[in-house]
C-alpha cells in the first residue's frame, strides 16, 4: 500500500469538497460556468472527492480525465483558474490543520497550473486552421 501524500482523511476530503463547491455556487464568475456543466451537484462533488482521494490517498475510485473535461467544456478560460485557486485555498485554510492545508494547496496549484496551460494551449490553437508547411 502506498502511503498518502500528506495526512488527510477521506472525511476531511469530503468536507473540503462540499465547502468549496458551496462557495463556487455563490461565486459571481465561477458559479455560472460550473452551473452550465453541473446538473447533479452531489454526483459532481462525489466525483471530485474521488479525484482528490486518488491524488492524495492513492485510492483508485476515480476514472476521469480532468484535462479533457476542462478543455471540452469550451467556456473555461485561463483567467478562471486564479479565483478557483483562491477559493480553494481559502476553503483549505478554514477547514484543515495548517500543514495539511499547505500541502494540499501546493498539490492543487500544481494541478491547476497544468490545467490552465492545457486551456491556454487550446485557446491559442483555435483561431484558425493549422499552418501546413
Amino acid at each position: 500500500m502506498i502511503p498518502p501524500r500528506f495526512d488527510v482523511t477521506p472525511e476531511q476530503i469530503d468536507r473540503v469538497v462540499a465547502t468549496f463547491y458551496a462557495a463556487i455556487r455563490r461565486h459571481e464568475v465561477l458559479g455560472p460556468v460550473f452551473a452550465a456543466h453541473v446538473a447533479d451537484w452531489p454526483e459532481h462533488e462525489a466525483r471530485i472527492a474521488r479525484f482528490w482521494r486518488n491524488a492524495i490517498l492513492y485510492e483508485r475510485g476515480y476514472d476521469g480525465n480532468p484535462m479533457q473535461v476542462h478543455m471540452r467544456a469550451g467556456d473555461v478560460q485561463p483567467q478562471h483558474f486564479s479565483p478557483w485557486l483562491m477559493l480553494f485555498d481559502e476553503t483549505l485554510r478554514r477547514t484543515l490543520p495548517p500543514e495539511t492545508a499547505r500541502a494540499w494547496s501546493a498539490l492543487a496549484h500544481r494541478i491547476g497550473a497544468g490545467l490552465r496551460m492545457g486551456v491556454e494551449d487550446l485557446r491559442e490553437r483555435r483561431p484558425g486552421p493549422p499552418a501546413l508547411r
